[in-house]
């Protein structure tokens, strides 16, 4: 798997950023004084300008994993643990990429991403939930601002540092490294990375967030010591350590804190076996994927028999082994509570044999038992979609936007929705404002002017796409004088 690396263009982008963010303090003139030096260099606004451009080209790459059920169950992680962190008031935006490499990242303003290597390397919930602490310590102790403050003394070789951090970060040791051969070799020590005294700051952090959210301490120690030893044999470091560098120390550090907690058996949860064993089974080919899981479940090598068997499923129905796929569901859901993963499995079984109607009554009837799953209600939409009945859908859609109104693809399935019903106003609308939420402005400033020039609609609808079509030109004008 390639790693991700930002398009020329974008790179160019954040450099001009970071060098702007790091001019002299005339420019930030104005800003309210919040006690933290820091904030005179990167406020948190300026944070999340940042983090957003940085997910704009994220959400573009073929690297981003788009599946809702793996994305929704990092993000229910991810808040888990944000909501027991020092600073509840920061948003956070979890996310996972497909890249074997056991790593994960912080971006400014709260954007964390999740390597699909950590998750199937990690051996239980806790280890994946300790990395994920970790990460949400750098942000809400605010270290890339912290770290920028540092430096802001030596001005233009920083600049080149903070952008080849971030690609770093982003998991393009290649590019980072190449933005860095012209600065000198101390600075260089002193930007790769984050420093020693902010990993152990994030380590301390994590450690209490783990606890106060009820997961083992135990676990964050126990996993890095294995990534370290895992160094020592293989001779390659981890990504996560060429990013994070760790030390014995820092291990040692974090085993007394962890034992200074009661000891605490934390079962895995069944959302963390099911995606762990979809990634696997929508990796290689589809014929290999289900050997693997046949094999696995022949010889027992499993730690979870549903998650076994669950993948094997996925592996069936993506080599279009309808029939047998059906007879291996059947057995997992004998097995087993109702749960949103398996209706949708089975839905996308019916799906595949041409059984849309069916389908829609299995997503209707699971969605009485799980109403705010999106799995399920992308699922609904989108069979209401190719049944040809968009109203239906528009309905339906307007209800999952009162829940999720930040979801850009529930705006993707409105603008195809008002498509069917050649509705053009509508559809550049819905497009627009999926854009908008998907961090690309200029794209949605393009679809609110088609909008306006659609030639149809009435005047109210006018009215309401000139009026966002202005906020939206007002909100990049923003972006480029603040």
């Amino acid at each position: 798997m390639d790693t991700y690396i930002i398009p020329s263009v974008r790179i160019i982008y954040l450099f001009t950023t970071i060098a702007l963010l790091m001019a002299p303090a005339a420019l930030a003139e104005g800003l309210p004084d919040l006690g933290d030096y820091a904030q005179t260099v990167l406020t948190p606004l300026q944070e999340q300008r940042l983090g957003e451009e940085a997910m704009r080209d994220i959400r573009t790459s073929n690297d981003l994993i788009d599946d809702i059920e793996i994305t929704d169950y990092i993000s229910a992680l991810g808040y888990r643990l944000a909501s027991n962190s020092p600073d509840n008031r920061q948003l956070f935006t979890f996310f996972v990429l497909s890249d074997p490499s056991i790593n994960a990242f912080a971006l400014p303003g709260g954007f964390v991403g999740i390597h699909t290597g950590l998750i199937q390397n990690t051996r239980s919930e806790s280890e994946l939930a300790s990395v994920m602490s970790h990460e949400i310590g750098h942000v809400v102790q605010r270290h890339m601002a912290r770290m920028m403050a540092q430096q802001k003394q030596d001005r233009i070789p920083s600049l080149a540092m903070m952008a080849a951090s971030l690609l770093l970060a982003l998991g393009s040791p290649q590019l980072g490294q190449g933005a860095l051969i012209s600065t000198e070799a101390g600075l260089v020590q002193r930007s790769l990375s984050f420093s020693r005294e902010n990993e152990q700051e994030a380590d301390r952090v994590g450690m209490q967030i783990l606890d106060k959210a009820g997961f083992d301490t135990r676990a964050m120690p126990a996993f890095f010591e294995t990534l370290l030893k895992n160094e020592r044999f293989d001779g390659d470091a981890p990504a996560f350590l060429r990013t994070h560098p760790l030390s014995t120390e820092r291990i040692t550090d974090m085993r007394n804190r962890a034992e200074q907690s009661p000891y605490r058996q934390v079962p895995d949860s069944i959302e963390f076996s099911l995606v762990r064993a979809k990634l696997r089974a929508i990796q290689g080919t589809p014929n290999d994927t289900v050997r693997y899981f046949e094999d696995g479940l022949h010889e027992k090598k499993f730690s979870n028999e549903v998650a076994q068997r669950y993948g094997l499923v996925v592996a069936l129905l993506r080599a279009h082994h309808l029939e047998q796929a059906q007879q291996e569901l059947d057995k997992v859901r004998e097995m087993t509570p109702r749960h949103p993963m398996l209706e949708s499995l089975q839905a996308n079984i019916l799906i595949a044999q041409n059984k849309n109607q069916q389908a829609l009554g299995l997503y209707s009837d699971a969605l009485k038992l799980f109403p705010k799953n999106r799995g399920l209600i992308y699922g609904n939409a989108e069979t209401l979609l190719s049944l040809n009945r968009s109203q239906e859908a528009l309905v339906f859609l307007e209800k999952g936007q009162q829940e999720y109104p930040d979801d850009d693809h529930l705006y993707v399935l409105q603008s195809q929705a008002y498509t069917q019903q050649h509705k053009n106003l509508l559809r550049h609308r819905a497009q627009g404002e999926a854009y908008y939420r998907a961090y690309d402005l200029p794209g949605a400033i393009e679809q609110m002017e088609l909008a306006v020039n659609a030639g149809d609609g009435d005047f109210y609808q006018h009215s309401i796409v000139e009026a966002r079509l202005k906020q939206l030109r007002q909100q990049l004008e923003d972006t480029k004088t603040k």
